[in-house]
């Protein structure tokens, strides 16, 4: 970090200009297409201060330089900074029961037939969904991990994907809905994820508003109380470009409080609670901007 900007060690206190928030909220956008209005900016200057402090600096506008000048470790702090990494172990456990009851037996045939079942966690943040969902997968069929059946968990902060590589977690961390789910994912008095769950999932950095690397499609896309973070046109944007990575009759599951405006647009038809149908037929028949004659 090579830049003219004021260093103070000691300087414990900032004041938020709106000129600073505003340059914030624009960069959040325009980079990770976070939505941050003016009744965040509390919430913004009581995380970024922190980074404020740590790196000695005498104000917000010496941040936004550092920011802006594209310093990479700070960027991923601040990115870090604005985004809240809360999830735990089977959280929205109607997901999974719909999903144990629904839909993973007929992917599970699949598999053992040979096919390719691919199922996303995007913003899958310290990994405890994509566990989960392992663990429903091998809940029904303990030799699952031997087919061609496997979770890509992404989220954006390298951080908790660390974390979540490595799979070990603190006792107070550890929350379930039952303790029949808990051994699903540990073994008695331990907190490291069983190994036959690890196996099935690869982790991955990815910024949701950049462009995917990913050249299949998948059977199922859980993306859960992410799109909160953006607004109602970041949001269909989102919506659009995982029907493009949706296989015919596959499955989009979002959060408790996310809805897709207009599903049938997207070629989506609520089937449970915040849990949608992609049907191929309907989507080539309202396809939403951007989307291609075939729905992908």
């Amino acid at each position: 970090m090579n830049l003219p900007i004021k260093v103070d060690t000691k300087r414990t206190d900032f004041e938020l200009e709106q000129v600073d928030f505003d340059k914030i909220a624009a960069f959040a956008k325009s980079g990770w297409g976070l939505n941050i209005d003016d009744a965040k900016k509390p919430l913004i200057k009581s995380r970024l201060s922190k980074r404020l402090r740590l790196l000695g600096l005498v104000g917000f506008d010496d941040y936004c330089k550092v920011i802006e000048s594209g310093d990479e470790t700070e960027t991923e702090h601040f990115v870090m900074a604005l985004t809240t990494n809360v999830t735990h172990f089977y959280r929205e456990v109607h997901h999974f029961d719909y999903l144990e009851a629904n839909i993973l037996p007929a992917l599970i045939s699949q598999a053992k037939a040979g096919e390719s079942v691919r199922i996303w966690s995007a913003g899958c943040s310290s990994g405890k969904e994509p566990y989960s969902i392992a663990a429903s997968i091998l809940s029904l069929d303990p030799n699952a991990g031997k087919y061609d059946l496997k979770v890509l968990a992404s989220d954006i902060d390298s951080d908790v994907l660390s974390a979540a590589q490595v799979g070990t977690y603190r006792p107070d961390d550890c929350t379930f809905p039952s303790d029949a789910h808990r051994s699903r994912v540990f073994l008695p008095d331990q907190y490291a994820v069983r190994p036959e769950l690890k196996s099935m999932i690869s982790f991955r950095n990815l910024n949701l508003m950049a462009d995917w690397p990913m050249s299949g499609l998948f059977d199922v896309i859980m993306c859960r109380n992410v799109a909160i973070y953006f607004d109602k046109s970041t949001q269909a944007q989102l919506w659009t470009k995982f029907c493009k990575f949706l296989k015919p009759s596959s499955h989009l599951f979002i959060g408790h409080s996310e809805r897709v405006i207009e599903p049938k647009q997207f070629g989506l038809t609520l089937c449970g609670t915040t849990t949608y149908k992609f049907d191929h037929d309907l989507a080539r028949k309202t396809k939403p901007e951007g989307m291609t004659a075939n729905g992908t």
